[in-house]
């Protein structure tokens, strides 16, 4: 599971209520993020046992009584209630990572994309409902976003993806351009993988700028400027990963906040 790049911790600027409201999701994404992967010396097994027992405690905060014992879940309480946010999207963060305990390569986009219903798409559903701005076709356009989103920064983190054990390109990707998984251990990245990465990293872009442009141009006020970020912090990733020439083993390529500024501009001052 990648850690919540494409969800970043609302900005200073922003009207503290909205800043407090995606905070908390925010770090409750974190944390069932933080069980899923980060837990020193833990095997698969603790890991599943873990995220069960914060899936236990995380329905707690639709009841009315006993309330959650973990702190940010006891923070994601207010927004929740403000909000009338339903719990699918949040247990649809813990299922991803159950799926990362027994799953490490991901045949087909098809597959990839269904992993990342899971793993991204709830978080943008959570963040129109905070906005009270959900409808069939944003959710729609906001899926592809997310899901975008989730595999830029894959992209950018193939080496460290590897490391821990997980390949998030699809593997008919890696095998029409003549790459093993042996390659992906290598401390140099072959023309193979180069090409691989700029196929994901380009449909990544077209899904950006058609979904990500239209859901922008339907919002207003904070709404528009905060999901505008979001989408802008992809498109400065895609421009980093061109300007490396999709060489993603040696460095980890990060995007420019005056690109991430450029593509916001952009997007916000497009007309509907």
């Amino acid at each position: 599971m990648q850690r919540r790049e494409n969800f970043p911790v609302a900005g200073r600027l922003l009207p503290g209520a909205v800043r407090a409201d995606l905070t908390a999701v925010y770090d409750v994404a974190r944390t069932i993020d933080q069980i899923g992967d980060e837990t020193d010396g833990s095997t698969p097994e603790d890991r599943l046992a873990a995220l069960d027992a914060f899936d236990s405690d995380l329905t707690l905060v639709w009841a009315n009584l006993p309330h959650p014992r973990h702190p940010v879940l006891v923070r994601l309480v207010p927004t929740v209630h403000r909000h009338r946010l339903p719990i699918a999207p949040f247990r649809a963060l813990i299922e991803a990572n159950r799926v990362d305990q027994r799953q490490s390569t991901y045949p087909t986009w098809d597959d990839l994309r269904s992993y990342c219903a899971l793993s991204a798409d709830p978080v943008g559903r959570i963040v129109l409902g905070i906005f009270d701005a959900a409808t069939p076709q944003r959710i729609a356009w906001s899926d592809d976003v997310c899901t975008a989103l989730q595999v830029v920064e894959h992209c950018q983190d193939v080496a460290e993806d590897r490391r821990r054990g997980r390949v998030y390109l699809p593997l008919e990707t890696l095998d029409a351009n003549g790459v093993g998984l042996a390659d992906l251990d290598r401390s140099t990245t072959t023309a193979g993988l180069r090409a691989a990465v700029a196929r994901e990293t380009l449909r990544c872009d077209l899904l950006l700028r058609r979904s990500g442009t239209a859901l922008v141009a339907t919002l207003r006020g904070i709404a528009r400027v905060v999901v505008a970020g979001y989408v802008a912090g992809g498109l400065a990733t895609v421009d980093a990963l061109r300007r490396a020439d999709f060489d993603v083993m040696v460095t980890t390529p990060r995007p420019r906040k005056r690109d991430v500024a450029r593509h916001a501009l952009r997007l916000i001052g497009r007309r509907s």
